[in-house]
């Protein structure tokens, strides 16, 4: 029992008759199909089956040793039983656009230079990925984008042939196919009868390779393996994407008082006033931090000056303990219960004596010898412990 594959004759055919062979759990086996089966980074097709009886939705399609089983998503046509099938169009389509910009930009980094080839490929969402070898550049990854917007422009045209492994040799394979005996071969050729891709491929593909237009990358990453990942959007899904981009785009230099145009300069011209703010900010937190820390009289706790500061806001922390004045210590505290030691002294360590006021306080934090920070549940607790640590008792 095998189940004949329409949609490799052709993948634009979106309605079929077939008969039922089989009916197992939910799923059902017919003699021929164009529905698409899982496989090759490709998603499965969707759809209906129509008989006289009813219509079920077809929800996931599977290859089993020749075999194609479309699960249902409600009572299945009887064995025997002559169908209808029905492809979901915009579906279909869109795996072809995926699919097919995966071909043509894997051969157009192939041509920009020979070490970029494919490891590992996915369509199975609208962000679609090419894990390339050979770490391509920047420089390379858009030089490959462009090179295939010029070829798109030459009107290719897809062809399929189904040839013996011994006749492979004859045509520029991009990489060794990954089945044996006979193999069916995708091809993309120019008017000129110039072939720009020819890959060894069971899926689905547009018929003119204008359709996948634009085949855009929007970034790359590093995986395992040392591979890079290219992730790219093609056809309508990057139409779709791009233009709600723009619009997003537009919206914010309106904002801004500016075009599209003029976005980048507006944003780096408010990244440097960011920048600017950001410097004084810290200058005058740091300012702040050494009054408030000088303007309290140091404590002699067995023979280390020692200043209490009480914090307006628990954000002045870090930049109070960084203001510890020489040869002093300083424990600072924030009505929240954020409390922190710094010490300016080597025969204070700040981090021991934080974690003995927290131990008594029921707190919890760390550091180092210099500045340690931490939040107690209870401040008064951690300031007599404090304070006894210092002190020299135990």
């Amino acid at each position: 029992m095998t189940t004949e594959l329409w949609f490799r004759d052709d993948p634009t055919r979106l309605t079929f008759d077939a008969r039922v062979m089989e009916v197992r759990d939910g799923a059902v086996a017919l003699d021929g199909t164009c529905f698409y089966p899982e496989g090759g980074g490709q998603n499965a097709d969707a759809g209906t089956l129509a008989w006289a009886g009813g219509e079920v939705r077809v929800v996931d399609v599977q290859r089993e040793a020749g075999v194609v089983w479309h699960r249902v998503d409600g009572p299945a046509p009887a064995v025997g039983e002559a169908v209808m099938g029905r492809v979901e169009a915009g579906r279909r389509w869109r795996h072809m656009e995926r699919h097919s910009g995966e071909h043509l930009l894997a051969q157009a980094f192939v041509r920009i230079h020979p070490r970029l080839r494919v490891a590992a490929v996915s369509m199975r969402s609208a962000e679609c990925t090419l894990d390339l070898e050979g770490d391509p550049t920047e420089a390379e990854v858009r030089a490959a984008e462009a090179l295939l917007r010029e070829v798109i422009r030459r009107d290719l045209r897809l062809e399929t042939v189904t040839v013996p492994e011994s006749e492979l040799g004859s045509y520029p394979l991009r990489r060794p196919p990954q089945v044996r005996g006979d193999v069916r071969l995708v091809m993309f050729r120019d008017e000129a009868g110039e072939l720009f891709d020819v890959s060894a491929c069971g899926g689905t593909h547009v018929p003119r390779a204008a359709v996948v237009a634009p085949v855009v990358v929007l970034r790359t990453e590093r995986v395992r393996g040392g591979l890079t990942r290219v992730v790219f959007m093609a056809g309508e899904e990057a139409q779709a994407y791009l233009g709600g981009v723009y619009r997003d785009a537009r919206a914010l230099a309106g904002t801004f008082s500016t075009g599209v145009e003029g976005l980048s300069e507006r944003v780096e011209a408010l990244r440097a006033e960011r920048d600017a703010l950001s410097a004084e900010l810290k200058q005058a937190r740091t300012q702040l931090a050494a009054a408030l820390t000088l303007q309290v009289t140091p404590e002699s706790l067995n023979g280390a000056p020692v200043r209490f500061v009480a914090l307006p806001d628990a954000r002045l922390l870090p930049d109070v303990l960084e203001a510890t004045p020489a040869q002093e210590v300083v424990v600072a505290f924030a009505p929240d219960g954020r409390v922190g030691v710094g010490s300016a002294r080597a025969d204070v360590q700040a981090g021991q004596a934080l974690k003995v006021a927290l131990g008594a306080s029921g707190g919890r934090g760390g550091g180092r010898p210099d500045r340690a920070q931490g939040q107690t549940p209870d401040v008064d607790a951690f300031l007599r412990a404090a304070r006894t640590h210092l002190g020299g008792e135990a």
